[in-house]
């Protein structure tokens, strides 16, 4: 891999590798862009194959952030952390503060939050040496964990959803099947069952689909059967890459709808979807509401204004709808456009006005 290559490519602004001998850290920090605001992006811990992996994943979640916050409305630019490492027995206190301070040299251009990985608690070392970490203890003033308010914003979209196909956003009595049941697809399917959808579930852990079918009067089924299942709304909530070449002919639901990361293995898949005439809610718009609730951390933790924010991607999902139709392009790009439409609008007036400077910026 050529590294200035690819970031050339697709404009990334700093890649910095973090090591530290006493504790072990291994880790890098991507900026992708910085137009709008500084980066904000989760840190992931995982046991990559390689550094070159490491990287590439930095790579791509940076500008995944990039894109996420601009189509969600903030003022804040793309980011992310990787640590090389395995998260059920290489943490330290040692390794999170050694990585605060990487962070903290930045001088704010990048901020972090927990991700794959990362818990609160690992948040909290990190804040031991750096105030650039969002999603750290609710006793420290912020948010704690976010998966309640991105399930929001899924379920938000999800409705955003059928009032552009069906003409209401009333989920009784449709038919939702939910791949993955962990922290935020089971408050999502707590909110669709609430809402009177009737739920399909499946997931890895027998446990949790048991919970699922006591509490919510959901059906089982196979995980390798989820995305086929006949449905009008596939949430996938698991692993990225889900909507590639062998899954999209196999499905039968008329929306797609989830929180999972990079559903589409490739572009062209959207694009497949699209020719299906399946309605796809481009991931990295209809599962912001986490990125959304810790950074209104940024501006002192409000949990009503956070909700009041999440609640938007109704009305984002519903804009992008439109410009999909009238455009007559898949959705997929439809939401690259608005992302970087504002990206570039906001890089045009910086540059066109007198002494540049950054905005001031509210601490902790």
């Amino acid at each position: 891999m050529e590294l200035f290559t690819r970031m050339a490519q697709y404009d990334y602004e700093q890649v910095v590798f973090c090591y530290d001998e006493a504790s072990g850290l291994r880790a890098v920090i991507a900026i992708h862009d910085t137009t709008l605001g500084p980066a904000l992006g989760g840190c992931r811990m995982w046991t990559y194959a390689s550094e070159e992996d490491a990287v590439i994943d930095a790579l791509r979640l940076a500008r995944g952030m990039t894109f996420k916050a601009a189509a969600a409305g903030l003022n804040l630019g793309g980011g992310k952390t990787v640590i090389m490492g395995d998260p059920r027995k290489d943490k330290s206190e040692a390794l999170f503060r050694a990585l605060g301070r990487y962070i903290h040299s930045l001088g704010g251009r990048y901020i972090t939050a927990e991700d794959v990985g990362t818990t609160v608690q690992d948040m909290d070392l990190i804040h031991l040496e750096t105030p650039y970490v969002c999603g750290i203890s609710p006793s420290y003033g912020s948010s704690g964990n976010p998966s309640g308010m991105t399930a929001l914003g899924v379920f938000r979209g999800i409705q955003a959803s059928a009032k552009h196909l069906y003409g209401t956003d009333d989920l009784a009595g449709r038919r939702v099947a939910i791949q993955g049941l962990g922290s935020v697809g089971y408050e999502l399917a707590r909110l669709l069952r609430g809402a009177g959808a009737e739920l399909v579930v499946a997931d890895v852990n027998p446990q949790q689909v048991e919970r699922a079918v006591h509490e919510f009067g959901a059906k089982a089924i196979a995980p390798q059967e989820i995305l086929s299942a006949a449905c009008d709304i596939l949430a996938p909530c698991a692993l990225g890459a889900v909507l590639n070449d062998e899954t999209i002919p196999t499905l039968r639901a008329q929306i797609v709808a989830g929180s999972a990361n990079n559903q589409l293995a490739e572009e062209r898949h959207g694009d497949m979807l699209h020719e299906r005439g399946i309605l796809y809610a481009p991931d990295y718009v209809i599962n912001a509401g986490g990125l959304i609730n810790v950074a209104d951390e940024l501006e002192g933790y409000h949990p009503d204004r956070a909700r009041a924010k999440v609640e938007r991607i109704y009305d984002i999902m519903l804009e992008l709808y439109n410009l999909s139709r009238d455009r007559g392009i898949p959705t997929h790009r439809a939401a690259d456009e608005m992302a970087m439409k504002r990206i570039q609008t906001l890089r045009q007036v910086r540059s066109t006005h007198l002494g540049h400077h950054e905005p001031v910026r509210r601490g902790r």
